[in-house]
């Protein structure tokens, strides 16, 4: 099966290790990461959300209309607007990136954050919240005959739009969260369910948690999977190793400092809290305090550092060791590999040059040797019913 790539369309340099050096949306610096994207063999770019940041949309159609290739990956909270009017906003999008959008509805993990934007349901109450906003959502965009909805949360009659997705029958939907809330919502709505960086073991086991869910909401297909990492890459294992220490040790200096760390809870930006709210969050911690190290590379003193603050657990070693590492990954099921590191911009750059065409090669060979066997099994079978 094919992999794919997926980066962050930050709007402004910062990050765990070092504050961002101007506004929050720094728009040259904002199509420079993304063109570094693109030019380095990337897939696709992750237009986060967060209560007081620029918003992603209008950046995710600022950049769809100066590059030509990379795809949109982008955040959206239900919570923040109607679903026909978001519907027909991601319609203009995918449009004006000629077919280039997926959208990644999020939930909310963190009571405090959804309250900065007045949303007061329970975290259960938002998971059944969300799930109809997504099939509303997927109605809207392929519907062309005007329609009524009544449901738990959203009412409205006679709606049509008159602005369709390029992409046919409709974009792809993304989602992620580790609780039997999360996995009961996405396994019946995504087509990407996203899990954050996890030992191997404990990443199949939630892979088999989205298959069942999406057999039990009587689905015939299973998500894609999307697992998320924080590679520190180096030209030797020893090096590697130091620049990983001395990662911790400023994200560590900052916290220390009382300065604000913001992390992205499945594409959602939003301040560090001490204990945080949602299971992703507290599964990290947990690994992290089970061991610092797990299978070829895992590393989790970044995600104790950050108390569990969302992607944050990292990879470490040469490009040759992550490229196996993520192959790893793909070996249990994974095709999407989501990656970010602390220098936005020059990590982009390295995990392109030096870690994306090994895992492409390497995926080549299995896909190779794959096909190879079926046909081989397709001739036995074939001799043997000729006799």
């Amino acid at each position: 099966m094919p992999v794919e790539f997926l980066g962050i369309a930050a709007t402004h340099d910062g990050s765990e290790t070092s504050p961002r050096s101007g506004a929050a949306f720094d728009k040259e610096y904002t199509l420079r990461l993304a063109r570094a994207h693109e030019d380095h063999d990337w897939d696709r770019v992750l237009f986060a959300y967060g209560s007081g940041s620029p918003d992603p949309a209008p950046t995710a159609a600022y950049i769809a209309s100066r590059l030509d290739r990379l795809q949109i990956l982008l955040a959206h909270r239900p919570n923040v607007s109607y679903p026909t009017f978001a519907a027909k906003t991601f319609a203009t999008l995918d449009q004006i990136s000629e077919g280039r959008l997926t959208v990644h509805f999020i939930t909310g993990g963190n009571d405090h954050e959804q309250g900065r934007e007045g949303d007061t349901l329970t975290k259960d109450e938002r998971y059944a919240r969300t799930r109809e906003y997504i099939r509303i959502v997927k109605k809207i965009w392929t519907t062309h005959e005007p329609f009524d909805h009544e449901g738990e949360h959203y009412r409205f009659h006679d709606f049509v739009s008159d602005v369709f997705p390029v992409q046919q029958p409709r974009p792809n939907v993304s989602f992620g969260g580790s609780s039997p809330a999360a996995y009961a919502a996405g396994g019946a709505e995504a087509d990407v369910y996203c899990l954050w960086g996890e030992p191997l073991a404990k990443t199949a086991e939630q892979i088999e948690t989205v298959k069942a869910a999406a057999k039990a909401a009587g689905r015939t297909d299973v998500p894609r999977i999307q697992v998320a990492f924080r590679p520190i890459i180096a030209p030797t294992e020893e090096l590697a190793w130091e620049k990983a220490h001395r990662t911790v040790g400023a994200i560590k200096a900052r916290k220390e400092k009382g300065e604000t760390i913001t992390k992205r809870h499945n594409g959602q930006a939003q301040p560090q809290a001490a204990t945080p709210q949602n299971v992703g969050s507290q599964r990290l911690i947990a690994i992290a305090e089970a061991g610092e190290r797990y299978d070829r590379a895992l590393w989790t003193p970044t995600a104790a550092a950050t108390g569990g603050a969302g992607n944050s657990n990292a990879l470490v070693g040469t490009p040759e060791t992550v490229a196996q590492a993520l192959l790893d990954y793909y070996d249990l099921g994974v095709d999407i590999l989501s990656a970010r590191g602390y220098d936005l911009l020059g990590d982009a750059i390295d995990f392109g040059r030096h870690v994306i065409p090994i895992v492409r090669e390497e995926v080549a060979k299995r896909d190779a040797k794959r096909d190879a066997e079926r046909a081989a099994r397709g001739t036995q079978t074939l001799t043997a019913v000729n006799r």
